[in-house]
């Protein structure tokens, strides 16, 4: 008995005829096989690979979808008095600038009328210091809203000039609030009160954790 025989019932198996694998059909694109094992590693400018879920990418990097920031309340807080601050300089150039033109005026026409005396020069005089005060309110406010603007993109020298403001204005304050108690004056004592709380909290903002952290922030 021979195991060669293919009539043998205690021979192997006749082998089957390979058959040739299955072309894809007619317009269906061939898929790729799935990649196993975990995905490479991913260097920095090069594509994700194809077949692997797409990774979020880190905040900070350009392409990622970084998450957006928000900046903290006391900054925000240190914004808004910030344009409180410039409105009210503003205001107290533009009346200065009123009393500095009035005051001219009414010394030019003592003039006319009496000639040059001392009268006359004391009034220009006074309105040129007037004048020199409205001008300081005008740029002080113009400080004030650049300031507020550049809280957006600005770096650690927007955030020490508000500091240094915000302990100037205190200060100011603190002249006020003594001058307002020698002449036991009210509006006096209002407004010392108002410049130290507004450049208080604004150096506060700037000295806090979270106002240095908001400077330091990466920007791309």
């Amino acid at each position: 008995m021979s195991f060669g025989d293919p009539n043998n019932p205690y021979g192997p198996p006749p082998q089957q005829p390979q058959q040739p694998p299955t072309a894809p059909g007619y317009g269906y694109p061939q898929q790729p096989p799935a990649p196993v094992g975990p995905p490479p590693p991913q260097g920095y400018g090069f594509p994700q690979q194809p077949g692997y879920p797409q990774q979020p990418g880190y905040p900070g990097y350009p392409g990622g979808n970084a998450l957006p920031q928000t900046m903290p309340g006391l900054m925000v807080t240190a914004r808004v008095l910030l344009y409180i601050v410039a409105g009210v300089q503003i205001l107290a150039g533009l009346f200065a600038v009123f009393g500095a033109a009035t005051i001219n005026d009414v010394s030019n026409s003592g003039e006319d009328t009496f000639g040059s005396n001392g009268f006359s020069d004391i009034g220009h005089a006074g309105a040129g210091i007037i004048f020199f005060i409205a001008v300081l309110f005008l740029g002080l406010s113009a400080l004030s809203i650049t300031l507020g603007v550049k809280f957006t993109r600005g770096g650690q020298g927007i955030r020490i000039t508000t500091m240094i403001y915000g302990i100037l204005g205190a200060l100011f304050g603190v002249i006020i609030l003594i001058s307002a108690a020698s002449a036991s004056s009210s509006a006096a004592l209002v407004s010392a009160l108002l410049w130290m709380g507004f450049g208080g909290t604004m150096a506060a903002a700037m000295i806090a954790p979270s106002g240095a952290a908001w400077f330091n922030r990466p920007r791309y």
